[in-house]
């Protein structure tokens, strides 16, 4: 039997240590440190090597071609995140902030694969009676689809992962939900459930099940305060996709993002809205981020960016005012602050604008974040639109990343840019000037083409 030692581990970024220190070496976190029981490696590693060769190496061309189908959702939204659907034997972590609608989703996703398989979803937080009533809120409303509750689908409140794998096998589920992965532990361990040690063994051993049955596994895992997903940072390796559910609560919308994907793009985000019957998909984004838009408003433009193969418009709002202090305030919300900095910068610069006596609010409507260069130009038109009082055109779209110089620089996927923006009802759009770039704009479209920043402001300011 491997001999048992003591060690210490950061419950935060996993780090372990022959002693406990109340600020972790790595992570900086204070009193993360918790001592836990665990088997000597080196006897441990004798006891693996009796089962280390059970595989045999297989050359390339023998291997026989097959392509696993995937399980087809009718929440197009969740299935374009994975990559066109839910793929057999794969793992997924599914993160988000408290209240976000993480088990709303995954209940919802249970309860549509149940209609045709069988489906176990085990709940380590919630009661079965808790989580019927869910159910019965989400089977009433009408974007479902369904009627009634789904006789296939399976409900068990467990946090002990050797019962939750006996119930896998006597139902033998096409899908398995782990509600949370922070709640379920292994008898084995001497620590307790929600640490590194209990997370990361459990998280490999439900691995193992997916790979040897072909069971469809997804883990919901909490996030820290800092919007990370907890756990030791190996928890994201062990598994196949890791998906985040972003929002705020006080808002409806709800986007979910691919952070990774083995199966598919890590660019491709899903939009939902969270209603009384629960989270309900959004299929046109960019008219739902822009339906509460004062056209004639200054200080509003509008970007078209790009999520994976999916254009989005979405609405730049841009106030300035006059500072009261020696240092003005750079606020921003949705886009990355350093980037308004620059944008700020080159106004000031290259345009002349006394920006360094005005406060800059800077906001993208609908809790959207856009991290891509293609909407400075937009974020320097509301900017402008602002300081001039003067608004933008009410029917041209911006697109176009902004240099030091103050020139405008192309950016990728412009023809479908200018589809979805006429096909929302644009009828023109800025755009920098093609330079040796061939593209085909939408017919009976107004394209602008614009040199510099001050040129492009110019031809879309209302005088």
């Amino acid at each position: 039997m491997p001999k048992l030692r003591t060690q210490y581990t950061c419950q935060e970024c996993g780090r372990t240590s022959v002693r406990p220190f109340g600020r972790c070496p790595s992570c900086g976190e204070w009193n993360t440190m918790v001592e836990e029981v665990v088997a000597d490696e080196k006897a441990a590693k004798k006891q693996r090597s009796i089962t280390a060769l059970q595989s045999q190496p297989v050359k390339l061309g023998e291997i026989a071609d097959h392509t696993e189908e995937r399980y087809s959702l009718k929440i197009q939204e969740f299935a374009r995140v994975l990559g066109g659907g839910m793929v057999p034997g794969s793992i997924v972590l599914l993160g988000g902030d408290p209240g976000i609608g993480k088990s709303t989703l995954m209940l919802q996703v249970a309860a549509e694969l149940a209609q045709n398989k069988p489906v176990l979803y085990a709940s380590g937080e919630e009661s079965a009676r808790q989580i019927k009533m869910r159910a019965e809120r989400i089977t009433s409303g009408t974007d479902s689809g369904q009627n009634g509750l789904a006789e296939n689908l399976f409900i068990v409140t467990e946090t002990n992962l050797d019962a939750i794998i006996t119930h896998v096998g006597s139902i033998q589920p096409a899908l398995l939900i782990v509600d949370s992965i922070q709640t379920v532990y292994l008898d084995g361990l001497t620590s307790s459930a929600g640490s590194v040690t209990q997370v990361r063994e459990c998280a490999s051993q439900l691995r193992a099940l997916a790979k040897s049955s072909g069971l469809a596994i997804f883990l919901i895992g909490h996030v820290t305060k800092e919007g990370m997903l907890a756990g030791p940072r190996v928890l994201e390796h062990i598994v196949d996709t890791v998906l985040q559910l972003e929002g705020d609560r006080f808002q409806s919308y709800r986007l979910l993002r691919a952070i990774k994907n083995r199966f598919g793009p890590t660019a491709e985000i899903g939009v939902f809205e969270m209603r009384e019957e629960g989270m309900a998909q959004v299929s046109n984004p960019s008219e739902a981020f822009l339906a509460e838009r004062m056209a004639q408003a200054p200080g509003s433009s509008i970007a078209v960016t790009m999520e994976g193969t999916r254009p989005i418009l979405v609405e730049m709002q841009g106030l300035t005012s006059r500072t009261n202090f020696g240092n003005p305030r750079r606020t921003t919300n949705g886009m990355d602050y350093n980037r308004l900095l620059l944008i700020c910068a080159v106004l000031t610069r290259r345009l002349g604008i006394r920006l360094f006596e005005q406060d800059v609010f800077l906001n993208v409507v609908g809790g959207l974040r856009v991290d891509e260069p293609a909407a400075d130009l937009a974020a320097a038109a509301a900017i402008m639109s602002s300081i001039k009082d003067q608004p933008v055109r009410a029917d041209v779209v911006h697109i176009g990343e902004v240099g030091l110089s103050g020139e405008l620089r192309w950016v990728s996927h412009m023809d479908a840019r200018l589809r979805e923006a006429a096909k929302l009802g644009f009828k023109a759009a800025v755009i920098p000037k093609r330079m040796r770039v061939r593209f085909n704009p939408p017919k009976s479209f107004e394209v602008i083409e614009a040199r510099s920043l001050k040129n492009a402001l110019q031809l879309s300011l209302l005088s």
